[in-house]
């Protein structure tokens, strides 16, 4: 029964918008800039975000898309209004919205609006075949990349810690993004490399074409432990021949989602979903990588925002009751 609910409101979507080129007439599409925050460009946000960008422009909205740190850097950009649109990982989000955990100590961040579901973030913690590290404890006095500061990466990789009942002390730990960590794994500097992204990730690709790789996994105990403080995790899985590994390996993953600016007016932010949803739209942001084709659909329109506490806009509110979605 769910499957089939599922399936209406995807097949309501999909024709609702099947005449979205046509703006509402109220949307003057040349009066608004959107730039779209993604992240660095050696990771999934940037081409995914470029698509969202080169579409938009298409449409007629003066539009760009701007390379980032990713998540934390791009909440913090958008409320300070360097950006229109912005991706970013649902459990940062709701820590930056209710200011706990990285976010502990600041100002509730009440002015983020959500404006869609993404796709799963896979907790990918990377490292090579020949360094003896098969789980989690085995990272033990190893040089570990966590991330950024303070990056979606970094965020994860802390709570991962925590679940296994480790702290950053119990490694050499380096603050690099992945690209950066998975640059020193080629030149016998780094161990470990915490890779948060979507599946087919180029930069463990690359790695792959020099270094047999092999991931830690995320599992048990500790899996439960992780998803019981942190219901944002769900238990995924990355299949081996992803990457060409020697099996299937259990992690968490947490979704990715679309922030809006909550100033853009109601009726562009309807305007954009419109046409984000048809066709036109689904087919060309779903052909810059696997995972937007797989994975940005009306069925997952409301995925990592519905139930939490990051409130969508009012433009997207109205459109979601308007399509069915929302009662």
């Amino acid at each position: 029964m769910k499957k089939f609910l599922h399936s209406l409101v995807a097949a309501a979507l999909i024709l609702s918008a099947a005449n979205a080129a046509t703006a509402a007439p109220s949307v003057n599409r040349g009066d608004y800039f959107i730039t779209v925050l993604t992240g660095p460009s050696s990771g999934i946000y940037f081409p995914i975000g470029g698509a969202f960008s080169t579409f938009l422009g298409g449409l007629g909205y003066k539009t760009s898309a701007t390379a980032t740190g990713a998540t934390a850097e791009n909440i913090n950009a958008l409320l300070t209004g360097q950006g229109e649109m912005a991706i970013a990982m649902a459990d940062s989000v709701i820590q930056a919205v209710d200011s706990f955990g990285a976010f502990e100590g600041k100002p509730p961040a009440k002015d983020l609006r959500a404006l869609m579901g993404l796709w799963p973030n896979f907790c990918q913690i990377v490292t090579t075949a020949d360094s003896g590290i098969k789980k989690f404890t085995d990272m033990k006095g190893k040089r570990v990349g966590v991330g950024a500061p303070n990056s979606g990466v970094e965020l994860n990789a802390r709570m991962m810690f925590e679940a296994h009942g480790m702290t950053y002390a119990d490694c050499k730990v380096d603050y690099l993004s992945y690209g950066e960590a998975i640059d020193q794994m080629k030149n016998g500097l780094c161990d470990v490399a915490f890779v948060t992204s979507g599946l087919g990730n180029a930069t463990i690709m690359e790695l792959g074409t020099s270094k047999k790789i092999s991931f830690v996994p995320v599992e048990g105990e500790a899996l439960a432990n992780l998803i019981k403080k942190y219901p944002f995790y769900i238990e995924a899985t990355i299949p081996a021949a992803t990457y060409g590994t020697e099996g299937d390996t259990t992690t968490a993953a947490v979704m990715n989602i679309m922030l809006i600016d909550k100033n853009l007016p109601n009726e562009v932010v309807y305007d954009l979903l419109e046409n984000i949803y048809s066709p036109a739209g689904l087919d060309a942001i779903g052909s810059s990588h696997a995972t937007a084709k797989a994975n940005i659909t009306p069925e997952t329109a409301l995925r990592g925002i519905e139930g939490t506490s990051v409130p969508l806009h009012d433009g997207a509110v109205q459109y979601y009751k308007d399509k069915g979605v929302l009662k």
